[in-house]
């Protein structure tokens, strides 16, 4: 008989045990079905914040372009105009890294004939293009100023720039994203409800555009007088906008 009840109380302890452990399994089970169910109570609440982006960097934009009828001479000619320009850009303080050849081209003139009815070459074009992004913006007009001088006959735009855009977008999302919690604090607590977690977000920051500046081409032939513009980067506004729905207990 002791041995029964003996074997009673384990059978009932290891069924208390196993109870135990299936409740476990149950509630976490439930508690996943429960996070899986559409949430019905949710607020969602825009805002959006500005910051002021003054460019760093400026980009000019120059070719030598010459036309004639000896191929060789012709891209010789251009050659030496363009090493002058090359020199004196480094002649002020700008690093090689920042000097890129953007065009270089020789292609011949085709004209056609009427009389005998064919196209026939009449002679050549020799282009080269180079960019040059300048930090220290005092020498800008000394670069447009000087270019001319040296045979540069067409000077395309001035265009200023952001190097690392990225840290002001990522300063007007932060910001943005405050305002948002903010505002979701003050309208739950005016409702008589409290904020739990964030359950969708989205974001749309503006987007920058480097500021150009057209400057005239220069017609193509010897070097003319050229005056340098008096060009100021100025200042644009980035925004950023965020919409963030969070679940209401």
């Amino acid at each position: 008989m002791k041995n029964a009840k003996n074997i009673f109380w384990l059978l009932l302890d290891a069924l208390l045990v196993i109870m135990f452990f299936l409740g476990i399994i149950t509630f976490k089970a439930l508690d996943r079905y429960g996070a899986s169910l559409p949430i019905t109570r949710t607020i969602t609440v825009s805002a959006d914040a500005k910051v002021t982006i003054v460019p760093d960097i400026a980009k000019i934009s120059f070719s030598v372009v010459s036309e004639g009828g000896d191929p060789a001479k012709l891209q010789e000619e251009n050659t030496k105009k363009m090493v002058a320009a090359i020199d004196f850009i480094k002649s002020q303080a700008i690093d090689s890294k920042d000097i890129k050849t953007a065009v270089y081209n020789l292609s011949p003139k085709y004209e056609y004939d009427e009389k005998k009815r064919k196209s026939f070459i009449s002679g050549y074009t020799s282009t080269q293009s180079l960019t040059v992004t300048i930090r220290d913006f005092s020498k800008i007009s000394i670069v447009l100023g000087k270019l001319p001088s040296l045979g540069v006959n067409q000077i395309q735009n001035v265009s200023f720039d952001i190097e690392d855009p990225d840290q002001f977008i990522n300063g007007a999302r932060e910001q943005a994203f405050k305002k948002a919690f903010a505002k979701a604090v003050s309208m739950a607590r005016q409702n008589g409800v409290k904020l739990g977690r964030v359950v969708n977000f989205n974001e749309n920051s503006g987007n920058y555009y480097p500021r150009v500046f057209g400057v005239e081409a220069l017609g193509k032939g010897g070097a003319v007088d050229f005056v340098a513009p008096q060009i100021e980067p100025g200042s644009e506004e980035l925004s950023a906008n965020v919409s963030v729905t969070y679940e209401l207990r």
